[in-house]
Order: structure tokens, then sequence, then C-alpha cells
């Protein structure tokens, strides 16, 4: 690994005069040295939070963007490309409904059968073999482990390896995303190392197992880069995996750096010590100052899209709900009433965010039949208070919503640490307050942001973005509620139960046609306005930033990686 230079600290001041001027190397440093030239450069990525694992889907899943740490190490059968298409990847080809590689019988169940390609091995030399991904199957079957009550997991009766190279799948019920294993929704099925986890998963000590370095400083995986160093707080470094089956990477090696603050992260990107922004390393307001200073030299590419929804959910835990009068209906949507969703837009995207209604972004070609349906909060500090007033709720001498023998309406409200997020909160108390309602205003550190326990735990409101699309809208049911038994794991974190949803996502879920899927979907986003455990606020665009010398990331739908092709990216 070539020598790595300090990265640059600046506060705004600096940043406004790096917006006027080019960056300059630092003192002695020949500019034509180091990791900023000759074929052998590193690639330097940043990233807001250090990950808890690199793992596809690591026991406890991670609370934060992820993306691209996964991305770099790890391999499934299946890939994205930036189209949304699923390609082969360790598999040789996909299967295809109704052929003997994807089988549907007459009482629902289904068996899928995937072919390695031949000669795979895991970083560490090692044949990958399909009784690897027998042992991911009881792994993530396991209930103890969290992830047994999510698909694909809760609809597999078992899965086989008849031979070495061959992975049959047997389906209790028809599961839609079986010719990919969904990838790109969330339910990724990765292999797992038997010659690794074997002997720790049948000891069936499951703290232990949940915590053992594999999952992170230890990892071996099958993707473009292998894990070399990881220091803690810092940095962790990979080099090229000559055996990826998709080629070697074309980059002589990566270094992920972790930079919570995205004023210093532009800074070190503007001085090309990153090289790749990713994973919420930057928000909104520096990729403006990005496009501007590169502009005029093509100093780089901005790029973004709308892959997560911003939301302030509600606590129904009823130890946890706190005031009490958060599982009010009438009082949710008080509040979302009260939000002037405008005044977000041009506080923190300048007018240029996509509002939202629901969880599916108002691109997808059946959102007409969605709209239709939806209730819908449109600012009125009218309606607002009348709905308060039917829940008990009045307004005191100081202009506060109290209730007899409750006092103030005083609930908190969470997020993440984060400057977009807390110009977020500040704008969204604002105008609470001005409405009536004493919010407390709560910051989440980053680094607790991954603790599942903790991100569920909130006492009466959290906003935070989570995954668009129709896959997270499925999750939001009673079986994705985290809870000690799961290990925390699930994406309805306020806790949220709806008989009626949950049937509606178990047809869903277990549907082939289109059609029907499409119908269901409509009326679970209908039943969500309506309920509203969460407020809706806008589809959030998380940019990422590459220098001009990074040749290779392109625009990219939602549900695919921004790396997706890393392994044949170049750094000139």
């Amino acid at each position: 690994m070539p020598t790595h230079r300090p990265f640059v600290l600046v506060g705004l001041a600096a940043l406004a005069l790096a917006a006027c001027a080019p960056m300059a190397s630092p003192a002695g440093q020949d500019p034509s040295s180091g990791p900023q030239a000759g074929a052998g450069r590193t690639l330097v990525i940043s990233v807001r939070v250090e990950p808890d694992s690199v793992a596809s889907k690591p026991v406890q899943q991670g609370g934060v963007t992820l993306e691209t740490s996964r991305r770099l190490f790890n391999a499934g059968l299946a890939y994205l490309d930036n189209q949304g298409s699923a390609l082969p990847y360790l598999a040789e080809t996909l299967p295809q409904l109704n052929t003997e590689s994807w089988k549907v019988f007459p009482d629902g169940r289904m068996e899928t059968s995937y072919r390695l390609r031949p000669n795979l091995t895991w970083h560490d030399g090692t044949p990958l073999s399909a009784e690897d991904f027998v042992l991911s199957w009881s792994v993530y079957a396991t209930p103890d482990l969290g992830q047994s009550r999510s698909p694909p997991y809760s609809t597999v009766e078992e899965v086989l390896a008849p031979d070495e190279r061959t992975i049959l799948i047997r389906w209790v019920r028809p599961y839609p995303d079986a010719g990919n294993l969904g990838i790109g929704t969330g339910t990724e099925f990765p292999p797992l190392p038997r010659h690794i986890l074997d002997g720790p998963f049948q000891e069936a000590q499951w703290d232990a197992f949940g915590s053992h370095p594999y999952w992170n400083r230890e990892f071996v995986g099958l993707g473009p880069y292998r894990l070399d160093r990881w220091e803690p707080g810092a940095f962790f470094e990979g080099s090229p995996f000559d055996d990826h089956i998709l080629g070697r990477p074309k980059i002589s090696g990566v270094r992920v750096v972790f930079i919570p603050d995205a004023n210093t992260t532009l800074a070190n990107v503007l001085s090309e010590e990153v090289h790749f922004a990713a994973d919420d390393s930057i928000r909104f307001q520096q990729s403006l100052i990005l496009k501007q200073e590169w502009g005029p030299q093509q100093g780089g590419q901005v790029l973004s899209k709308p892959n997560l929804w911003r939301a302030v959910y509600a606590q129904f835990r009823p130890e946890l709900a706190s005031p009490s009068a958060v599982t009010d209906p009438r009082v949710r949507k008080a509040m979302a009433h009260a939000v002037d969703r405008d005044a977000l837009n041009t506080g923190l995207f300048e007018g240029e965010a996509i509002l939202a209604d629901t969880i599916i972004a108002p691109t997808v070609s059946y959102y007409a039949e969605i709209d239709r349906v939806l209730a819908k909060y449109p600012f009125d500090l009218r309606r607002s208070e009348q709905l308060m007033n039917e829940s008990g709720f009045f307004k005191d001498g100081s202009g506060i919503y109290a209730r007899a023998g409750e006092g103030r309406f005083s609930p908190e409200v969470k997020t993440n640490s984060a400057t977009q997020q807390e110009q977020e909160l500040a704008i969204l108390a604002s105008g609470w307050l001005q409405a009536g309602i004493d919010i407390q205003e709560a910051i989440l550190p980053a680094a607790q942001a991954q603790d599942s326990q903790v991100r569920a735990s909130f006492p009466a409101f959290y906003a935070f973005s989570s995954p668009q699309g129709e896959a997270p809208l499925a999750r939001l049911t009673s079986t994705g509620i985290p809870r000690p038994e799961n290990r925390w794991t699930g994406s309805n974190r306020g806790a949220w139960t709806n008989p009626e949803f949950d049937r509606l996502a178990e047809l869903f879920d277990s549907t082939l046609d289109r059609t029907e899927r499409n119908s269901y979907l409509v009326q679970m986003a209908r039943l969500l306005s309506e309920d509203l455990p969460a407020i809706s606020l806008y589809f959030n665009a998380i940019p990422i930033a590459a220098v001009a010398a990074l040749k290779g990331p392109q625009p990219t739908v939602p549900d695919a990686a921004w790396t997706w092709n890393i392994h044949e990216w170049e750094l000139q």
C-alpha cells in the first residue's frame, strides 16, 4: 500500500475559500508522488459511519447506509446492474419460471435450483461449495439469530446441495423474487463459509456467534476486494481479489475512511484526498459546492438517486410510548397537518426535493392508482387544531397544547446525528412549536445508530430514512417488529400493527402475478396513510461524488448499488 497523507480538517470559512481556489498539495510533498499518481494508486472512499459489519447480510443489520462497504467484499448468486436488471454472479444462470430451474406445484410449493460457476473460491483460497449456501440457510433460518421471520427465510422449507455446484431451494409457498433471491430488496441470500463458521454455529452460543470476528475484522468473502486491514475508528483497506469471478479489479487497492462530518468530507474530495464520497458522507449542500467548484474545470461528477424515504415514525409499544398520546391517530394526523414540507424542501434542498406522501416513489408505473387512494395531510394549522381538540388537547395560556390530568404535550423527536438531519429537525420543531406542540429535540450519535435496540427504543417519535419501494412497504408488518427474541432486527421500528396490512403483505409476498401484486401494494399504501404510523416527508436523494480521475461510476436506479461494477473502475 502507498503512504497515505493525513486527511484535511477545515471549517466553514476554509470551505468557502476552497470553492474559490484550487487546493494546494501539503507542504513538502511532491504532487506527482503518493496515492495521487501512478498505476498503483489506492482508491480512497469516504463513508459517514464505520460499519459494524462488512458482510452482505450480517446476523444483526446496521441502521445506516452501508451499501459501498458491503459491495466491495461480497458476491451473491445474482447482482443488479445500474438499470436494475438482475444478472448472474456466482450462478451460471438465474432460474426461469415454469422451467426445470423454477417449478411451481399445484399446492403452491415451489422449487428453484442454481448451478454455481466452476472454480469459485473464497478470498482465502478455499473452494466455494453449494454446502456454503446450506449453512447460510441454517444460520439465517435460526430464530435466535433474528432473520427467520423475514423473506426469503420465512418462506423456505429447506436448502439442499445435491452436489458441490448445485443449490436446490424448496419453498413452502410462492415467492415472486425466487428467481434472484430478492437482490436489491434487502432480502439477499448470501453464502457463508463453512470452514470458518460451521464450528461456531454448531456450538449454538448465539451471542458469541453474532460477535464472531468473521462478521467484521476477519471477514472472508467472494467480492472484488478482500479485506486486509481494519483500523477501528479510522479506516479499513482491501486488495484486489485475483479470482473474482467477474474479473480482477483494475484499481490496485481500496481504502475506506470513516468521516462523520460532511464538510470535512467535502474538503477532502476537493483536495482529492478522497476520490469517491459514498454512503451518506456528503449531503445536498456539499453536492452544490462540488458542482459549482467542479463545473468549469470538469473536476468530477455528482450523482444522486431517490433511494431513501424520509419519515417521522411514532412509537406504538405501550411500555415505551411517552406521552401515550402518540399512539392516538388523531394526534399523529394533527402533527402531520402541522408539517410545512415546502419549508423543508426550501430550507434543505433549495426546492429540488421530491416530496413524499408514501414510501413508494412516484416514478413507478402504477403510482396513479396509489395516489388516488392515499390519505393526505396538507399543511393546515386549523385542521391540526381540530384534531388535537378532538383528542382532548387544548392550548394553555402560552399557546401550547395540554390535556387535563396530563399536562403539556411535549413529545421527544429523535434523529440521527448529521448536519442535514439536525437542520431538518430544527425546521420541524420550529413548525410544531408554532402550531402549539412543545417538541423536545434529541440527537442520536452516529455510532449508536447501528444499535438495533437503541433504534427501536425511542419514546415518542424518530425521524429516519429507510429504503423506498415495494419491499420496504411490505416489511412494515408485525413480523418486522424488532424484538429481543429476534435480536432487534426488522424495519418496523415503531412496532405498528395492523392485521389487514399484514394480510395484504402476505398476499403480496406469495403472489406471482404482477398485476395482482400491484393491487395489494395500492391497498397497503392506503392503510399506511390512513393509520399514519409514520409522517411522510420527502424522498432523500443521497448524493455521491467522484473525482474526474475516477472512471466508472454512472447513474443508477434506486435499488442498485453505485459500486455494482466497481471491478471495472479505473483511477487515472
